[in-house]
């Protein structure tokens, strides 16, 4: 069984050579130009110094760089750390610092950022001797698309040192890694609003996706335009990963855009578009779908947020989609833990996110742990080969995520049928998802507490039309404090990820909380703030 990613690609290769790989653009390469830049990478990884286990990030777009950038780490027995494109410096910062990654790949400049200089503000000062002394384990900072500073690489000039780096000592890299060895280490936020770094390994990475390959019936020559970002499971490994593993061709798009998207669509006959449902919504409303051949299309997965059954309907009768299924993962799961079934019924699908996904147990518990029978609500617990070893170098996060027995606590709420479809009903943890981002109001509280003049903070997820879910912060200004409304979006815009933001804002003279001091969300989400 191919176990490990570098193995995956070295497949991949011999079995889909001459097959298009990847496509951007005008630019297109075929599975065997893909595997000698992955290898070419890869050297240069080894070139630079980067030794197994050590940990290398990538703070980009969806672009065939990122692609090739983060299987040549893995393959040269790196850890792949993807970053979230919408975070701003000090969160990138606190990504790589906690991890201490020895490597980092950046774009330059994306949606009107400047990602370099983004990061010098947050980490150019500091003890450490290397290109941004704030993060003195960073030994190599490489700009994959434009220039950047003086002591930061162009992703030409890092490669070139590489070529001078004997093959057979890639390949001798690439057998090494051990399907047990970590793969990437992927951030997700917790309950106490500091970002935790989920490790998965190799064989846990190309087994569940495989398996979702086979479910979703992803084949050789499919076209997947994979528009969910690849710092986050459901665009890396359901997209790059599920591509490699099947010979399907990748067609990465940077940022969701309703006009891009369809004109990628009819240009290159996409067979193939997972994504939130936010995004298929937004084709089918978008006024100039006719105008488009979106006739290729033949298989949606979605998920994330509920799925109306009219849209499942509307895609399956407007754009005569065959295969629309829903799914539910986290990131501690390897991103899967049920699926639907190609052939389940419209309500199946939108009404639940399937059933567990082969070697997967499922039990929907009691607050005490005990099982509770189909139709009852309780905490979704899962146990199977694809759970997490733990939390980067958190055994305390790692305790409370996972029993001594192996089952993974969710903290999400759900229901089982007897069929054993599973329907998630909320979220112990109070999570939000906004446009398809997982919001976690404890980190947003502990962002917006840093501003000067706010004293108390709650946030809670409210209704948009648009993006499903959206930021509300209740917030207690400082004595004498002028804070307006608008004066802490604007500064809460500078200082966190855009999906974050509170799109409203509203002052209280304090917070409710009962006798213990907790705040009282749910009077907060019912719109009574009074004490």
């Amino acid at each position: 069984m191919r176990n490990t990613i570098p193995a995956l690609i070295r497949a991949a290769v011999e079995r889909h050579g001459p097959a298009e790989a990847v496509v951007e653009g005008r630019a297109r390469i075929s599975y065997a130009e893909l595997g000698a830049r992955i290898e070419r990478a890869a050297a240069a990884c080894v070139a630079s110094g980067l030794e197994p286990g050590d940990r290398a990030a990538i703070w980009a777009p969806n672009t065939t760089d990122w692609i090739v950038a983060a299987l040549g780490v893995v393959t040269a027995g790196g850890v792949l750390v993807p970053v979230n494109t919408r975070f701003k410096g000090a969160e990138a910062a606190y990504v790589l610092r906690r991890t201490r990654a020895t490597h980092l790949f950046i774009t330059g400049t994306f949606l009107g950022t400047s990602y370099v200089a983004s990061l010098r503000r947050a980490a150019g000062e500091g003890t450490g001797r290397g290109p941004l002394p704030g993060l003195p384990y960073l030994r190599e900072v490489v700009v994959l698309a434009g220039n950047g500073p003086e002591d930061f690489r162009t992703w030409h000039d890092f490669l070139a040192p590489g070529d001078a780096v004997a093959p057979e000592e890639v390949r001798a890299r690439a057998e090494a890694v051990r399907p047990t060895d970590p793969s990437d280490i992927t951030f997700t936020s917790g309950t106490t609003g500091h970002p935790k770094g989920v490790v998965t390994t190799h064989s846990q990475t190309v087994r569940v996706f495989d398996t979702w390959s086979e479910i979703a019936g992803l084949v050789a020559g499919d076209r997947y335009l994979i528009v969910n970002p690849f710092f986050h499971t459901f665009g890396y490994k359901a997209g790059i990963i599920a591509c490699l593993s099947r010979g399907a061709t990748m067609v990465p798009q940077p940022v969701f855009n309703v006009e891009t998207a369809l004109a990628n669509i009819a240009a290159e006959r996409i067979t193939v578009l997972p994504g939130p449902p936010t995004l298929h919504q937004s084709l089918l409303d978008h006024p100039s779908r006719a105008a488009h051949d979106l006739s290729t299309l033949r298989l949606v997965v979605t998920g994330a947020a509920v799925v109306p059954l009219e849209l499942v309907e509307r895609l399956r009768s407007e754009l005569g989609i065959a295969t629309v299924l829903t799914a539910y993962g986290l990131t501690e799961a390897s991103g899967t833990v049920t699926m639907c079934r190609r052939g389940d019924p419209p309500e199946v699908i939108a009404g639940t996110s399937g059933r567990a996904i082969p070697h997967t147990e499922i039990r929907i518990a009691h607050s005490t742990g005990r099982e509770l029978p189909p139709g009852r609500a309780g905490e979704i617990w899962v146990r199977g080969y694809h759970i997490t070893p733990g939390y980067f170098e958190d055994p305390i996060a790692t305790s409370r995520a996972i029993t001594p027995d192996g089952w993974l606590r969710t903290g999400d709420v759900g229901v089982m049928d007897e069929q054993g479809n599973l329907r998630i009903t909320d979220r112990i943890k109070d999570m939000f998802i906004v446009g398809g981002f997982n919001a976690y109001p404890a980190e947003i509280e502990q962002l917006i507490a840093r501003h000067p003049d706010v004293a108390d903070v709650a946030v809670v997820g409210i209704p948009d039309a648009r993006l499903g879910e959206v930021a509300k912060a209740y917030a207690v200004r400082r004595p004498e404090s002028t804070l307006t409304a608008d004066d802490l979006i604007a500064w809460s815009r500078r200082e966190m990820a855009n999906y974050k933001v509170p799109r409203q804002v509203e002052f209280l003279s304090e917070l409710p909380r009962n006798a213990s001091g907790k705040v009282l969300k749910a009077r907060l989400r019912a719109g009574r703030s009074g004490a």
